[in-house]
Order: C-alpha cells, then sequence, then structure tokens
C-alpha cells in the first residue's frame, strides 16, 4: 500500500514533473487545487524564512500545535529547515526533503 509520503515523492520525481516540492505534499494528501496552486510560489526556497517548501506545505497542513515538532522532525531528518542550507552543507535531495515532510504529517495524523 502506497503512503502519502510515497506519493509525494513519486509526484516531485514524475516526468513530466507535477510540481515543486511545497505543491506535491499538498497535493500528496488531496490538498484544494486551489491551495496546491498557490503553493507554486514557495518551492525553492521562496517559502517565508527561506524554508524548505515541503516543510511549508506540510506546516500550512499540520495543526498549528504540531508545527514545532514538525520543524523539529524535519530538521533532524533534513539536517536543516531552510533551502539554502539543505542544498549547499547538508545536500538532502530535495525528493528525500519531500518524503520526510509527507511522513510526518502522516504520522502524525494518521491520515
Amino acid at each position: 500500500m502506497s503512503t502519502h509520503a510515497d506519493r509525494a515523492a513519486e509526484l516531485f520525481t514524475s516526468v513530466p514533473k507535477f510540481g515543486n516540492c511545497a505543491q506535491c505534499v499538498a497535493k500528496a494528501f488531496d490538498a484544494d487545487d486551489s491551495f496546491v496552486s498557490e503553493l507554486s510560489a514557495f518551492g525553492g526556497g521562496r517559502a517565508p524564512e527561506g524554508l524548505c517548501g515541503a516543510l511549508y506545505a506540510a506546516m500550512q497542513l499540520a495543526d498549528e500545535a504540531d508545527r514545532p515538532a514538525l520543524r523539529a522532525a524535519f530538521r533532524e531528518a533534513a539536517g536543516a529547515e531552510t533551502c539554502r542550507e539543505i542544498k549547499g552543507t547538508c545536500r538532502t535531495p530535495c525528493a528525500e526533503c519531500v518524503r520526510f515532510a509527507a511522513d510526518f504529517l502522516e504520522k502524525k495524523h494518521k491520515i
């Protein structure tokens, strides 16, 4: 059985590509199409604070009370929260960041 994390990673690596990291996380959870479209502006380090778009999308889908834990879990898994650090110092592939964000959201909410 495929998980939301699997679906998000598949969307991100599909050819032709579905969308950016933020959009793929949201789409994997069947978010509203207008929300998925809005997230087109938040991939590639363009989310607030330079956050990874996958993390940003997961935070938007998570309950507000769960956001600090999501950030901490993502930082532990990816090595950082911002695209600049993830791509530079940590060298964690974007597809893995998409998977980390979706996996945490899925486990936390048992979706």
